[in-house]
């Protein structure tokens, strides 16, 4: 009997499907084809959950943010976080970061091929330095010192270059101010102090005048100049009042030295530096700002702490470093967010300043408020937060910039979508379509017999400070004239007209807006050296919201055409002033209108 050749034998399976039996088989072609037109890439889930720890444990009330959206949240009392939608749920790797007051900022990492543990996302915490290192040298990168390193990356530092901070130790205005120079470096006449030693003579008129200078009334004393202008340009404390201040002479500090007391009370010269103090107010110097020190019944710096005195910075030691910044999502190892940077107060240390006084026993006795665009600002509509009104500083001065990075992209940048980043050319008075949108001007005319009466209005609309604002060697002019057909001024019957200290518009149809002081020294109107013992003779200034009305009459010849040409002009110093010193800035158009007059 012959045996059957062995071979596989193949046993049907089979399924009920719809009702159908089919063989298995087919069910399993028919599944491949099915997932074969899915989508089958990994993606992160659309919610994910986690904690955030520092050393000692769970952190609440930190921000949590996907980074390079707006999807974001704060942790609760135990530390815990839940994130959903914006940014989550998607094919790639997804940062998550997270930030509380006092620490750096960290994150995590998410990859849709790594499964989220059960416990959820864990972001840990490390807290900022204490103290401040004032010989600390300033940052560096690839070889490249000071501000210009912040270039390498950020494509804000072209911007600072265009900023009057960035040539605060440099601009000509300020150092022949500071020296008694004109632009030429042709130094004034020393000060010459009568014998009671509180007044001065006046310079004598067969000699050159190139006007006032601090260095012309201090030859031997370094001023408070230093604190705004230059405030890298010196490893000193800035607890250490007596050196910022400048107010002991060279001599002084010499024998102090000489004896051993520390520490130094050595003044810092705004002028003559070199390296790094040159940059004036560098990109790093303000983004090492931890806190700016108030007043608490004021909410102003404090009379005897201008500048860096109320600062309180966070210069690094050895390998610790940090950069303070608006944006709570960067993931790198150096940088915190500071909520500070967006709101006014940042501004403060620098646009508030007293001088004249004496200062003895950590207060200022006396003195005279000079620089008040932050106290001006915290008087106004726009500080009160919840208005519909309310603006800071950096809402005006440094508005949103419509590009999606800080960061070059070839940088490692991340892209934002959405309004965060300012610009920063600090908009200001060299811009003139900023400074026009400070004020409203209105005008009118009517004709009454032989009498052209001509109303204008002003309003600061614009400014959140009066205008002009700061240093009281600035104005705002408005000029009328009226002319007939012929061109020839018709005369003014009844009017304000323009101060002698206006110039070439002294004596024309108008008014002038200004903060006008006397120099009790030499009683000088308006006074110039500021710095000097001072009082204030009027304050013309545009407040915000506060509307200037006035109104003049032209004699006009019955039945003869013209018109009147109303103009607003800015100028950046008393013209007396500017002539003395060589300065050519032109003065800059504002508003301007022209009426017809038609009988």
């Amino acid at each position: 009997m012959r045996r059957a050749a062995s071979r596989p034998v193949h046993t049907a399976q089979w399924a009920l499907i719809g009702g159908v039996v089919l063989p298995a088989l087919l069910v399993v072609l028919v599944a491949c084809a099915d997932q074969a037109g899915q989508d089958t890439t990994a993606r992160l889930p659309t919610t994910i959950s986690g904690v955030v720890v520092n050393a000692n444990g769970p952190v609440a009330g930190a921000i949590v943010q996907v980074q390079g959206t707006q999807n974001q949240t704060t942790t609760d009392a135990r530390g815990v976080f839940t994130l959903h939608g914006q940014g989550l749920g998607v094919p790639h790797a997804v940062t998550v970061t997270a930030w509380v007051e006092g620490h750096y900022i960290g994150w995590t990492q998410l990859d849709p091929r790594q499964p989220i543990p059960e416990a959820g996302v864990a972001i840990t915490l490390r807290p900022l330095f204490d103290g401040d290192n004032h010989e600390y040298t300033w940052f560096s990168e690839e070889g490249v010192h000071g501000s210009a390193s912040c270039g390498l990356c950020h494509r804000e530092y072209a911007e600072w270059q265009a900023d009057a901070h960035s040539r605060a130790a440099v601009n000509p205005r300020f150092i022949s101010m500071f020296r008694g120079t004109d632009l030429n470096g042709r130094r004034g006449q020393p000060t010459r102090f009568a014998s009671d030693g509180k007044s001065v003579r006046p310079p004598d008129p067969a000699l050159p005048d190139t006007g006032p200078g601090f260095r012309l009334d201090n030859p031997d004393r370094a001023g408070t100049c230093a604190t705004c202008h230059t405030p890298m340009a010196a490893r000193i404390p800035t607890t250490n009042s007596c050196a910022w201040s400048g107010c002991h002479a060279t001599t002084t500090a010499d024998n102090a030295e000489a004896v051993g007391v520390k520490p130094s009370i050595r003044g810092v010269t705004p002028v003559g530096i070199e390296g790094i103090g040159l940059e004036g107010i560098g990109c790093e110097f303000c983004h090492k700002i931890r806190e700016v020190i108030l007043e608490p019944g004021t909410g102003l710096p404090h009379s005897d702490m201008p500048g860096i005195l109320s600062l309180r910075l966070a210069r690094p030691h050895g390998d610790h470093q940090v950069f303070f910044g608006t944006l709570t999502d960067v993931s790198r190892e150096r940088d915190s967010y500071l909520p500070l940077q967006a709101q006014s107060e940042f501004c403060a240390a620098c646009h508030f300043g007293v001088f004249g006084g004496v200062v003895s026993n950590m207060k200022m006795t006396g003195g005279t408020v000079i620089y008040n665009s932050y106290g001006e600002w915290l008087n106004s509509p726009y500080s009160q937060v919840g208005s519909s009104l309310y603006r800071t500083c950096q809402d005006c001065h440094m508005p949103i910039k419509d590009t999606p990075h800080s960061v070059f992209p070839q940088r490692g940048g991340v892209a934002r979508h959405y309004p965060v980043y300012n610009d920063h050319t600090m908009l200001g008075p060299s811009n003139e379509a900023f400074l026009r949108s400070a004020v409203t001007m209105t005008s009118a005319a009517t004709i009454e017999g032989q009498v052209v009466r001509v109303q204008v209005s002003l309003t600061n609309t614009g400014a959140g400070h009066a205008v002009p604002t700061d240093a009281p060697m600035r104005s705002v002019m408005l000029v009328v004239e009226a002319m007939d057909a012929s061109g020839r001024n018709v005369p003014l019957k009844h009017g304000p007209t323009l101060p002698d200290w206006a110039g070439d518009y002294a004596g024309r149809p108008g008014k002038a807006f200004a903060r006008v002081l006397r120099d009790n020294w030499s009683g000088e109107i308006p006074a110039t050296a500021f710095w000097r013992p001072t009082t204030e003779v009027a304050d013309t200034r545009l407040f915000p919201f506060v509307a200037d009305t006035t109104a003049y009459a032209f004699d006009w010849p019955v039945g003869v055409g013209g018109k009147v040409k109303v103009t607003l002009v800015y100028r950046r110093a008393f013209q007396k002033l500017a002539q003395q010193k060589g300065w050519n800035d032109p003065d800059i158009l504002m508003a301007t209108s022209e009426i017809l007059i038609r009988w």
